[in-house]
């Protein structure tokens, strides 16, 4: 396959293009400086610039580009700022995909944030999304961003990603840190559901996603069995050897956190049933094997 990814250069992306070229699959970078090679191609999202001979010549397309949610939770630039990161790039890239005669699949990023606060309530791809808390509203709008592709014909599968866990990248790398130190703590009751995927199985879904010509729609990409803040406090106490008694409370980190506290106290008991029901097939299941992984 010949696939172009937006935000190559990133944890994930690093990650999808030597999964890809491992497989013999041809991966092109979309970069915003002069293409140091064969494998890069220079675009400009806010200017609405693509080399749109690049998606044509593309069998999929994968948009993973996006300013990192950390930074100050209290700067609405910030905030403004990781909305149109995603929201632009999405838009641009199905608008040209859109333009193809045979258009290639484009597989849009999001994040497992689109749901919302649903307490206890399993979700699946066909729930709900609701409340008004930051990354949902983001996600949102980041999702109707790649209606253009999917309104021409392209198989879209929207990707919502939970937070992915590997040792080298945030967020398991500062709670490692923090736990082994015997800093780690539960999250206010500790009750909340809290999605998470290993990055090989987010990887391997990403991929098998690609190569499935089948299939379309939104994806859920968190581990099946979806653990609360307080199961992953002590899988991941235990995994370092620690123990954890100190706990966040929910009233400070409302102040703290600012617009990000409700992705701190919300509840998403999620599972992935379309990715279940398309064949993929999971290495790591639980909070257990998701950080065991993630550690190892």
């Amino acid at each position: 396959m010949r696939v172009v990814i937006a935000g190559g250069s990133g944890f994930l992306g690093t990650h999808l293009t030597e999964h890809l070229r491992v497989g013999g699959h041809d991966v092109t970078h979309l970069v915003r400086r002069a293409a140091a090679s064969s494998r890069e191609s220079r675009w400009d999202p806010y200017a609405g610039e693509v080399d749109q001979s690049v998606i044509d010549r593309s069998d999929v397309v994968v948009n993973l580009a996006g300013v990192n949610v950390a930074g100050n939770p209290h700067s609405s630039k910030r905030a403004q700022e990781v909305l149109e990161s995603r929201v632009t790039t999405t838009d641009v890239l199905a608008r040209a995909v859109g333009r193809v005669e045979r258009p290639p699949a484009f597989l849009a990023g999001n994040g497992i944030s689109w749901y919302g606060d649903h307490g206890t309530q399993q979700l699946t791809e066909d729930s709900d999304s609701r409340g008004d808390a930051f990354l949902t509203t983001v996600a949102r709008e980041w999702q109707a961003a790649a209606e253009p592709a999917a309104k021409a014909g392209a198989r879209v599968c929207v990707l919502r990603t939970a937070p992915v866990m590997d040792r080298s990248s945030s967020p398991l790398k500062e709670l490692k840190t923090l736990f082994s130190l015997g800093l780690g703590a539960r999250i206010g009751d500790g009750r909340q559901f809290f999605p998470i995927i290993s990055l090989r199985d987010w990887v391997g879904a990403v991929s098998y996603l690609a190569e499935s010509r089948d299939v379309s729609g939104e994806f859920n990409l968190c581990c099946p069995e979806t653990p609360t803040n307080s199961e992953f406090t002590k899988t991941l106490a235990a995994a370092v050897k620690r123990r954890a008694f100190l706990v966040a409370p929910g009233p400070v980190l409302k102040v703290t956190a600012g617009r990000m506290s409700s992705e701190l106290l919300g509840s998403l008991n999620v599972r992935p049933a379309a990715l279940e029901r398309a064949g993929y097939d999971f290495k790591d299941v639980d909070v257990r094997e998701v950080l065991a992984a993630a550690l190892a």
